[in-house]
């Protein structure tokens, strides 16, 4: 459904990647300008993704809409690619994406401006990179083809290794062959899942039609699956749900899955940080939900409390390990492995209250660390450093800059009224709820929601009371306008978001009931076979 008749999302996807290659047409040796170039196209990118959270119809659907199952496809751009096997270039939003979309046209802006920060060698070709990855990353959320999917989430990683290879600190080259390695060999086991499901969906369709070719678009796999027109052997459903489980789970580092992430986080400047936490580590959740839920029902279903149990693990240990860092980005670094594990446990439930919760918090999580990276950023441009013993007393030194940060951390912690806070809390209601978990998994979370004030806590108490006990801290000059103004604007939406949830629910709830009625029969299967 395209109800503006304009290739919108189109021009949304490829407009960072024109971005690059007009300022790769540029003079070299004109920071400035190649600054000012990234950051307008990325604006305009965000005006863009803007009219299209703004023209995006919420509901109610009725027969006009051809729905089966939950709402259609919105401002869908379908142009055939490789015919001869059944893929094509077709991209759209629903519920599940939307909100992702546009937290990457929000956050690119932002990822740009900390190139401000500092001056970095080879800059243009840093900007060209940035915005390379901004298209990529739109690509991954934006694909409704499961082909033209791969394709975005492996040229999402070239960048990103580049990125860390060339620019980031010390243990810099280790740290992106890892990631490489680690997100680069999940891909190839989700790209043998991928192929197999399309070979097994055409020969099941070419017994009715022998002139089928196949298709990668996945509504129509969904759609063949729930008319009971194609049908997978349990045993076949496991193994491709594994395969799509390893890429996600690593790249939402799922622990065991997630020790390519803190090296990777601790090196990373500012940003390319940005994009990694933000944006990145949202490709396994959104993957999983996408692939894993909404393609084999009955597999989640048995597997989500062993796979829970995984999260809850990973939300403890990361929340412990980030209370025992002492250099900020690192902290940063394992709180996001814990709130990712949280999330993961989230989607886990299998209810619309809790996957709406996980939908919200990906967008908080993707603000709310963004936020801190820059936080991190500004005092280590000042004190070439990140180490908490390095500080202490700041709150009398830069009050400006110790208020964004008490309001950044609390919303990391959950405070009621900032973004933080909602999605938790419908998570909590959602896995107490759900019929799969229960309350010793609410428990895990609770311990983890915990843990995080306490690190929260630990951070501001540690960097920011007392007296100033570092002489090099006296004359430390508070937020200058350009960093008030960035971290204005991420405070502005954290709050926002906690005040007014609705904002971003408005426009899930709708995809989010249609895909948990669908999957709901084999939920309830599942439940009545373990005896819950």
């Amino acid at each position: 459904m395209n109800l503006l008749g304009l290739p919108i999302l189109s021009l949304l996807l490829w407009l960072p990647a024109l971005g690059a290659l007009v300022i790769l047409l540029q003079p070299r040796g004109r920071p400035a300008l190649h600054r000012w170039t990234a950051m307008s196209v990325a604006l305009a990118t965000l005006v863009v993704a803007g009219t299209v959270v703004v023209l995006f119809y919420t509901g109610p659907y009725g027969p006009a809409f051809g729905v089966v199952v939950g709402p259609p496809l919105q401002f869908v751009d379908s142009v055939a690619w490789l015919p001869a096997f059944g893929a094509s270039y077709l991209i759209g939003v629903d519920g599940i994406n939307l909100w992702l979309v546009g937290l990457t046209a929000f956050l690119a802006p932002f990822a740009i401006a900390a190139t401000w920060q500092r001056q970095t060698r080879n800059l243009r070709l840093l900007l060209v990179l940035l915005l390379l990855a901004e298209t990529a990353f739109l690509g991954v959320f934006l694909a409704q083809d499961m082909l033209l999917f791969y394709v975005f989430y492996e040229l999402a990683l070239i960048p990103m290794v580049f990125l860390i290879g060339m620019w980031g600190g010390h243990g810099r080259a280790a740290a992106a062959l890892k990631l490489f390695l680690y997100t680069f060999g999940g891909s190839l086991l989700m790209l043998l899942a991928i192929i197999g499901l399309h070979l097994l969906h055409r020969n099941a369709v070419a017994v009715v039609d022998p002139t089928y070719v196949g298709t990668f678009a996945l509504n129509q796999i969904v759609a063949d699956m729930r008319s009971g027109l194609f049908t997978l052997d349990p045993l076949v459903a496991r193994l491709l749900f594994g395969a799509f489980f390893v890429a996600f789970a690593i790249k939402l580092a799922l622990w065991p899955f997630h020790t390519w992430l803190p090296d990777a986080y601790s090196v990373a400047p500012t940003p390319v940080a940005i994009l990694l936490a933000g944006l990145m580590a949202k490709f396994g959740v959104y993957g999983f939900i996408r692939f894993n839920v909404t393609l084999f029902p009955e597999v989640v279903s048995w597997a989500a409390p062993v796979i829970a149990v995984l999260a809850v693990i990973g939300l403890v240990y990361g929340a412990i390990i980030a209370f025992t860092q002492r250099d900020l980005q690192r902290m940063i670094a394992y709180a996001s492995i814990s709130h990712m594990n949280f999330i993961a446990l989230g989607i886990l439930a299998l209810n619309t209250i809790a996957m709406n919760g996980a939908l919200l918090q990906m967008v908080s999580h993707g603000i709310v660390t963004a936020a801190l990276l820059i936080i991190v950023a500004v005092i280590e441009e000042r004190r070439e450093s990140r180490e908490l013993g390095s500080f202490g007393g700041l709150w009398q030194v830069t009050p400006l800059y110790a208020g964004f940060t008490l309001l950044t951390l609390l919303a990391m912690a959950g405070l009621p009224g900032l973004s933080g806070f909602v999605g938790e809390f419908t998570m909590l209601q959602g896995i107490f709820t759900s019929p799969l978990l229960g309350w010793p998994f609410a428990v895990g979370a609770v311990l983890g929601i915990i843990l995080a004030a306490a690190y929260a806590l630990r951070v501001f108490r540690l960097a920011f009371m007392g007296e100033v006990r570092n002489t090099a801290n006296f004359d430390l000059p508070d937020l200058q306008r350009r960093e008030l103004m960035t971290l204005g604007g991420l405070a502005l939406v954290i709050i926002a978001l906690g005040l007014f949830p609705n904002l971003l629910l408005s426009g899930t709830s709708g995809s989010v009931q249609g895909l948990v009625e669908a999957i709901t029969p084999a939920v309830q299967a599942a439940a009545r076979l373990n005896g819950w």
